[in-house]
């Protein structure tokens, strides 16, 4: 398939979502392959520390197919994750999510959401940008609602200017004019993948934000053991981007 056929299929993308059960939480946190898979990683321990259970994932047709496996046992690259008394669902995105795909997948998901009765969305991610030590925070860019609802009292300081694009930009747009409450977390990352530090910063405003009483010590031995997994699935994330997308706009 040649680079504009592959663009025109990412295009037309159709996502379809399968689950078993609606879940009992009021937020749906996210992670994506992306530069540096900070929020990929810091979604999969997410997984681990609160001991949630695979209850859905995500399909489509449209875009190349990995199949991820752990001890030659396969599983859906796009996964939703769920247990009881916990108050947020997480999505575990292996899948790359082209910017031309961007707007199907987002309303795709939020369809899910507002069916499932989950009015808030928050996306993990790593900002690739040129930084100093002092940057080695988590900033966000949230809707008005969301600031509202969960900022008043966080110490999380906003992302001073700039722009995003894929499906965070489309979450966000989604949120302005309506009563989805939406915000994106991110932190800066260097090219390692996954950069495990960036991760654990993440995990921790989550971890305040949201009260979930995670421990955050394993992680870095959590991000050991998948660092090698991680690694291959950073250099396909780059070959698909290098495919799929025109021109390099992430800012965020």
């Amino acid at each position: 398939m040649d680079r504009q056929a592959a663009t025109e299929n990412a295009t037309n993308a159709t996502f379809e979502i399968h689950e078993a059960d609606d879940p009992e939480a009021e937020t749906l946190i996210a992670g994506f392959s992306e530069f540096a898979l900070a929020g990929l990683t810091a979604a999969d321990y997410l997984v681990e520390a609160l001991d949630l259970e695979p209850t859905g994932y995500v399909t489509t047709r449209d875009l190349p197919t990995i199949t991820p496996f752990d001890d030659g046992t396969p599983r859906h690259p796009v996964r939703l994750f769920t247990a009881e008394s916990v108050p947020v669902v997480v999505l575990v995105s292996e899948q790359f999510v082209p910017v031309t795909a961007a707007r199907s997948f987002t309303d795709a998901l939020l369809s899910w959401a507002e069916r499932a009765d989950v009015p808030e969305t928050v996306v993990l991610s790593g900002v690739q940008m040129p930084h100093a030590e002092r940057d080695h925070r988590t900033f966000y860019v949230a809707t008005e609602d969301y600031r509202r609802a969960r900022l008043a009292d966080a110490g999380v300081p906003p992302m001073a200017a700039g722009l995003t694009d894929g499906v965070k930009a489309s979450l966000l747009a989604r949120g302005i004019d309506s009563p989805l409450r939406a915000c994106v977390y991110a932190t800066p990352v260097h090219a390692q993948a996954p950069d495990a530090e960036a991760a654990l910063r993440l995990v921790e405003t989550v971890d305040d934000v949201y009260d979930l009483g995670i421990d955050t010590g394993p992680m870095e031995s959590f991000a050991a053991d998948v660092q090698r997994h991680y690694r291959d699935l950073a250099a396909r994330v780059e070959r698909a981007r290098e495919d799929q997308q025109p021109d390099d706009r992430m800012y965020m």
